[in-house]
């Protein structure tokens, strides 16, 4: 069996649309010591794929971390696969709040370095020795002491169209960029109840044991993150203390926590939480875009970019060749032809 996807990926995202099977979103994760990745990934992805499991799976000699989709008739077979693999027995499934099953369409394993890059030395402190989780509940309550600092994990272009009230919103790029500049702004405030949170969980798990190290009294995390956190709020008839959307790494990119929308669209300035890429695959920069100005200017970020979809796609090719994009892309929103980008920092 081929053990990676060699479908050209515009059909497999036809199909998908197409599709009217019911799909699950969830994601897990799990810090545990993996010896042979090369072979664990082999190995999951022929037991994923007769599952019919889609998605984006990073392994690496620290553990897994995965979002993906299960058709909805096969999801109990997949709980009973995670309930019986010694290594991932227990682990927690943060099932996606606001899901149409159109998340991913084709399955993919990589093997990585870290699970979530974070720049950090792990031989330099406990990785274990993390933060005290909390619930829904417990992070409610916490979040009213006024010795309580709510930090936010995450990029600029996810706490941009949600975060929760009062957090402070690091404007950086990647998560590896926001240790640092999260333990410089809280540097006079070790004393403090620090309680962290961001989408499922597990770049908290990292962050907190790395700032106790660094010296930091109270650190918490939200257990679950976003994720989970908005499930107990459902089931428990919690106060929500978060606003808008929820940022998502896979074809939904965003799923509704809050009726609010705290963000603009960054070229017309309409409240709007909906992200896109831009249709220049030369530019591709995901960006905020409301219905009106995507349907003005076919989806792209800019005049020049609408320009370029139209020429030849020869000539599109020669445009794109030899520039190394390298991680552009991830520099969410962040150009200039994007006059109502916000900087998040300011929003607390």
């Amino acid at each position: 069996m081929i053990l990676h996807n060699r479908i050209n990926k515009n059909v497999l995202k036809q199909k998908l649309s197409e599709s009217d099977e019911k799909r699950i979103t969830l994601s897990f994760y799990r810090y545990l010591k993996i010896d042979d990745v090369p072979a664990y990934r082999d190995q999951l992805y022929l037991d994923f794929s007769n599952l019919g499991v889609m998605g984006r799976i990073y392994l690496a000699n620290e553990g897994i971390n995965g979002q993906i989709s299960v058709p909805e008739e096969r999801f109990e077979s997949f709980r009973e696969y995670i309930n019986d693999h010694a290594d991932l027995q227990g682990v927690r499934l943060n099932i996606a709040i606001d899901d149409d099953g159109k998340s991913f369409f084709k399955l993919k394993i990589q093997i990585r370095h870290k699970i979530v890059a974070d720049g950090l030395n792990d031989a330099e402190f406990d990785v274990t020795k993390r933060g005290k989780h909390l619930s829904a509940k417990e992070f409610n309550l916490l979040a009213e002491d006024p010795d309580t600092i709510i930090i936010d994990m995450r990029n600029h272009y996810e706490s941009e169209v949600g975060h929760f009230k009062n957090a402070v919103l690091p404007d950086v790029d990647t998560f590896k960029e926001a240790l640092p500049v999260v333990e410089e702004m809280l540097s006079d405030k070790k004393d403090k109840n620090i309680v962290m949170y961001c989408t499922g969980g597990i770049r908290c798990e990292k962050a907190s044991a790395y700032y106790k190290h660094k010296g930091f009294k109270s650190v918490f995390q939200l257990d679950g993150g976003i994720i989970e956190y908005a499930r107990q709020v459902n089931t428990q008839r919690l106060e929500n203390k978060f606003t808008g959307k929820n940022f998502v790494f896979d074809e939904r990119l965003g799923e509704r926590i809050s009726d609010e929308i705290i963000s603009q669209c960054h070229q017309c300035g309409k409240p709007c939480d909906d992200h896109t890429n831009c249709k220049n695959d030369g530019c591709h920069i995901l960006f905020i875009q409301c219905k009106e100005c995507a349907a003005t200017l076919e989806g792209c970020c800019s005049e020049e970019c609408k320009e370029v979809i139209h020429l030849p796609e020869e000539e599109q090719k020669k445009l794109r060749s030899g520039i190394n994009k390298g991680r552009q892309v991830f520099k969410k929103g962040r150009s200039e032809k994007l006059i109502y980008k916000v900087n998040v920092s300011e929003m607390t």
